[in-house]
């Protein structure tokens, strides 16, 4: 049995807009995130939903608190739905980080499974928890539908794997914020292609 698990990105902060790195940081929604959420809920409200799952950051929670008071339905955290940590780069503005970081980023774009930002994560062990998180959550809710609030990196991981692209690819398959990515799971092909990877 399979659960349809509607992916969903937090609205938009302050930090996006400045291009400070997150991570597993970071403020709340902004004016603009929070409308970004209501339109989102208008999509959502046509599913049958039975269940809202969210990071536990405050950005996600935040919107996905927002979805669960518009549909009636609590909230469950679950931290390995985080972003990716950054490590020393959160709080960071993008242009500081390829300024003072040059190296270590290039490295990080070029091989994520294996590099990471100084004291963050690497994407091997993101995939790892973020993977773990929806099989839980779909082995909770088989034929039914939940909503799961999470952040770009985890989002494109998971779309990434779907495609059967490599991980490098991750940084051309995010996804904006307050979007929306259905799928059925588990999806078992991901774990055969996450092993596909571990391989390269």
């Amino acid at each position: 049995m399979t659960a349809t698990l509607l992916l969903v990105r937090h609205g938009q902060t302050d930090w996006n807009i400045e291009g400070r790195y997150q991570g597993q940081d970071g403020p709340g929604l902004n004016p603009t995130g929070r409308e970004e959420v209501q339109r989102t809920v208008g999509i959502l409200a046509a599913y049958p939903i039975q269940a809202i799952y969210s990071s536990d950051l405050l950005r996600s929670m935040e919107t996905a608190r927002l979805i669960g008071d518009a549909l009636n339905l609590p909230v469950r955290s679950d931290s390995r739905l985080r972003e990716i940590h950054q490590g020393v780069w959160q709080q960071m503005l993008y242009r500081d980080i390829e300024r003072q970081h040059q190296e270590r980023l290039q490295e990080f774009r070029r091989a994520p499974l294996t590099h990471s930002p100084p004291g963050g994560e690497t994407l091997e062990q993101v995939t790892r928890r973020v993977l773990a998180a929806l099989d839980d959550i779909a082995v909770q809710h088989p034929d039914q539908h939940a909503i799961v609030v999470t952040h770009k990196l985890p989002i494109a991981i998971v779309r990434c794997l779907l495609a059967g692209e490599m991980p490098t690819q991750v940084w051309s398959t995010l996804p904006s914020n307050a979007q929306i990515f259905p799928l059925s799971w588990p999806q078992p092909v991901c774990r055969q292609r996450f092993d596909t990877w571990l391989g390269l």
